[in-house]
């Protein structure tokens, strides 16, 4: 799938390959995520240390519920997405294409972890890349992940899950934890927030995560119309189970916002339900915002 109107079919435009989009860019263009683009003949990560939320956060604010608890994370977060969830509760620097580019701050990989550095001594155990999507900046990512090894802190991403595999697995190569979100379990469900191949893709990378030694951690959020199919439900946490009933997961309850304002709150009934179903494979199952 290539971008929308920016992204140029013209055969000898370069191609991205960050995410399963491929979006094909022209010059001066952005691809769908609304961070990458062409230069000069290149791709280049256009939000590249563009700092929109910067906050030292309790871990579990991520969330992690079983990586290190009790600890505080530096959060780093930047603008875009190649997700267009309906329900996006940052939409503000994630949705680019629809709510603009937000203020941003330059802060350098070496500036970023120096910061976190600098924290140490109120239990600061290194850099979480949250808010928005890291991985449609992998260059960014690589960097500091390079940067916190180096100073003996850890690095913690929290992603969509929604990249190319060779992205994915080198991302791997320098995070401790992962938080990934299990938007649903059909491809129906991730056709309808813009991720055709969603399932597939994701599915893969959380596996794959969980294989290379990554502390691994999902999140559903209940969608009404999205994920709130109850045997759906059921080959979600099946299938995490079968990787290994000890990974977290957290269900989370959608509140209306952004394109989905008019919406019910998820039902609590509901998510009591699905957690005591989870709860029956998985061995750490959290509710959120309930």
């Amino acid at each position: 799938m290539s971008g929308t109107d920016s992204c140029n079919t013209r055969e000898e435009a370069p191609i991205c390959q960050v995410c399963p989009h491929e979006c094909i860019i022209g010059e001066g263009g952005m691809g769908f995520c609304g961070a990458r683009g062409e230069r000069e003949g290149h791709i280049v990560s256009l939000n590249y240390g563009q700092a929109s939320a910067l906050a030292l956060d309790p871990i579990e604010k991520k969330p992690f519920a079983c990586f290190m608890p009790g600890a505080r994370i530096l959060s780093y977060g930047s603008y875009g997405c190649n997700m267009t969830c309906g329900f996006c509760q940052n939409a503000d620097i994630s949705q680019v294409r629809t709510c603009g580019r937000p203020p941003t701050t330059y802060l350098s990989p070496e500036a970023l972890v120096a910061k976190a550095k600098d924290l140490a001594d109120v239990d600061n155990v290194g850099v979480a890349l949250t808010y928005n999507e890291p991985l449609i900046a992998p260059e960014y990512l690589m960097d500091v992940g390079r940067q916190v090894q180096a100073q003996g802190l850890i690095l913690a991403v929290v992603t969509n899950g929604y990249a190319s595999a060779h992205v994915f697995d080198e991302a791997c190569s320098v995070s401790a934890a992962m938080n990934i979100d299990l938007k649903c379990f059909t491809e129906e469900g991730y056709a309808k927030m813009g991720a055709p191949g969603g399932l597939a893709c994701v599915t893969r990378n959380i596996r794959a995560a969980f294989d290379a030694g990554v502390h691994v951690e999902v999140t559903t959020l209940i969608v009404p119309g999205i994920s709130d199919d109850e045997a759906a439900f059921c080959e979600e946490v099946a299938w995490l189970a079968g990787i290994s009933p000890d990974i977290p997961l957290h269900l989370s309850r959608f509140f209306p916002q952004h394109r989905m304002v008019d919406a019910e709150p998820t039902d609590l009934s509901l998510m009591r339900r699905f957690q005591r179903i989870a709860e029956g494979s998985l061995t750490h199952v959290l509710l959120g915002n309930v």
